[in-house]
């Protein structure tokens, strides 16, 4: 299967056959002009390929405009989000997909070099690794040991969200928990292929039809369940369902002491490979039932903190205190706890960049979450999370590098790679790993809102408007419960602006000002909007001005570094900002005083 799909008219095949010598350059496998098998279905075909491509070219030519194939292919990929347009001779684009930013390649006179065709091949790239970090979501989390010949990936299991059903919504938390460790377990089975977190919490609060979830991820069963905790006790039911006959494969309910969770859960995960007569290798056993800590109060204690984690926002100081408390009651319960201290650092480090916590905290906590478990990938990411906000980047490149080769899967590890990579510089990688974060967190705005800055800055305008539909889409959800939420209305303040939606942009600009007119790391964003979308040098530095009478030394070269202002560097009242914050840090370090405040305001 190949890379690109491309779609056009046949009689167009001369001039799309440079193109596909310039996409065949890139190292990308092609498919446009195939010989169809004696007998084989030229329709099935079709969408064989399509369905397996990661990207689609679409050909628009006064010819292609209305060739009922080329717009059917067209729809289709449009509808699965691959679709990548160009055109020739100003052809008048189907109405269906007139939305989508479409490449003019009359003036590239087959030259891979030309600027139209460097605007093409960026959106295919940003396409492909896109549709490839899609997809790395969907695959499975197999144990690093190598299935037996006897045990090959037979078949694939959706873990949908176990519906809570105590009546309390605030009970939420362990419902989603108990998920999440399901999934991680049956995962280290290295005869089954688990469906990511993401794809399956796509499916919660929904109505699920369970034929059609298995149809939609390609999945030979569904496991569904329910948890209700209360009184000290928990009642877990669980069913899995066989996608084709939509019968029940195995089905057990659970009723005990909630003491006893541990040991649910690894009933739960041998009673499903058992029912599939798969074999559980003595390693996958043992990891299977290899917690973090014995303590079931603990264990309730860090779900709690990681709900908080994974729901909020950053720079929001109030989540960032209940992620450290939670977390220090639960290692005043186990002090072995390792995931509860390397959760504690990222708390400190939420906390630390709203305002006022203090980094040497985090440090302490991380530090001893890897004298607990020295592999734990979490761990040593927010340890270079905190590395960089002290501005000591080559260690924190070390920590990232081990983080990524312990879990290169790893919401938080993707995560902390794209942030350093930002502040290095070096665009391209980040968006393949915020790509990477955004995929594997629904709830994950800020990676989403990143991308927005660094396609901006690599000018891939498509990859930009994509960014920005998306992050504006998580935004809403956020605000369709919380509509003052100051923070998702700043990411949503971006992506209107990128969108070309200026007057919207400024009205909820001026929305967010009026509900919390001192939040730094909102008017930040602001000031970066201002500046790059809108051009306006003088708003964008009445933005920051009274951001830069407190900036800290931690963050100044971040912000001195920060390809949004690179428009303000020439203006005099920038340069007279700058030169009075590094005066003022100066006499605060000579004087060892608290230097001001150090956020990462962006990131």
């Amino acid at each position: 299967m190949a890379d690109v799909f491309v779609s056009y008219a046949r009689s167009d095949k001369s001039r799309v056959a440079p193109l596909v010598a310039a996409l065949e350059a890139k190292g990308w496998s092609v498919w446009w002009d195939p010989e169809i098998n004696p007998g084989q279905e030229f329709d099935d075909q079709i969408d064989a390929e399509i369905n397996a491509a990661k990207a689609v070219l679409v050909v628009w030519t006064p010819t292609s405009v209305v060739s009922r194939w080329v717009r059917g292919e067209a729809r289709e990929a449009a509808e699965r989000g691959i679709l990548v347009p160009v055109r020739f001779e100003q052809a008048k684009l189907p109405m269906d997909v007139r939305a989508i930013h479409t490449t003019d390649l009359d003036d590239w006179h087959e030259n891979p070099a030309s600027a139209p065709m460097q605007e093409c091949l960026r959106a295919l790239t940003a396409m492909i690794a896109h549709t490839q970090a899609a997809q790395s979501t969907k695959a499975a989390s197999v144990s690093p040991a190598a299935p037996s010949a006897r045990d090959s990936v037979r078949f694939s299991i959706c873990v949908l969200p176990f519906t809570n059903m105590s009546g309390e919504p605030e009970q939420e938390y362990f419902s989603d928990g108990i998920t999440e460790d399901i999934i991680t377990d049956l995962s280290k089975v290295s005869a089954l292929r688990i469906i990511s977190r993401n794809s399956a919490f796509q499916y919660k609060g929904k109505n699920v039809d369970t034929p059609k979830v298995a149809r939609e991820l390609k999945v030979s069963h569904v496991l569904e369940g329910s948890v209700r905790k209360a009184g000290g006790r928990v009642r877990i039911s669980a069913q899995l369902v066989d996608s084709e006959s939509n019968g029940h494969v195995w089905a057990e309910r659970y009723d005990r002491d909630a003491n006893d969770i541990f040991a649910i859960q690894d009933e739960i995960s041998q009673a499903i490979v058992k029912a599939l007569r798969l074999r559980l290798l003595p390693e996958e056993k043992k990891a299977i039932e290899r917690r973090g800590t014995d303590s079931a109060e603990a264990y309730n204690l860090y779900l709690m903190a990681r709900q908080t984690y994974v729901t909020s926002q950053e720079q929001d100081e109030r989540s960032a205190q209940a992620i450290v408390r939670l977390c220090k009651r639960a290692t005043d319960i186990d002090p072995r706890y390792a995931q509860a201290w390397a959760l504690m650092a990222a708390g400190y480090r939420q906390w630390f960049e709203a305002e006022r916590g203090k980094s040497k905290d985090g440090m302490a906590a991380v530090e001893r979450a890897l004298t607990l478990d020295p592999n734990l990938a979490e761990a040593h990411a927010v340890k270079a999370q905190l590395l960089q906000i002290e501005g000591e980047l080559d260690a924190a490149k070390a920590e990232a590098a081990i983080a990524l080769k312990l879990d290169p899967e790893s919401y938080e590890v993707n995560r902390a790679a794209g942030r350093l990579h930002y502040q290095l510089k070096r665009f391209d990688d980040a968006i393949r790993y915020y790509e990477k974060a955004a995929a594997l967190m629904e709830a994950d705005i800020n990676s989403q809102f990143m991308l927005i800055s660094c396609y901006t800055t690599v000018g891939d305008a498509a990859g930009t408007r994509r960014a920005s539909e998306l992050t504006l889409k998580r935004v809403e959800a956020v605000l369709a419960h919380d509509p003052n939420n100051c923070t998702a209305i700043a990411y949503s303040v971006t992506a209107l602006a990128a969108l070309g939606e200026a007057e919207r942009a400024k009205a909820r600009m001026e929305r967010a000002l009026l509900i919390d007119p001192d939040n730094f790391n909102m008017r930040y964003n602001f000031a970066c909007m201002l500046s790059v979308r809108l051009k306006d040098k003088d708003a964008a530095l009445d933005m920051l001005a009274p951001l830069f009478e407190t900036i800290s030394d931690a963050f100044l070269p971040y912000a001195k570094a920060d390809p949004d202002f690179e428009l303000l560097h020439d203006y005099p009242r920038w340069q007279t900002m700058v030169a009075a914050a590094e005066k003022r840090l100066a006499v605060a370090k000579d004087s060892a005083t608290p230097p001001g405040r150090s956020t990462d305001a962006k990131g």
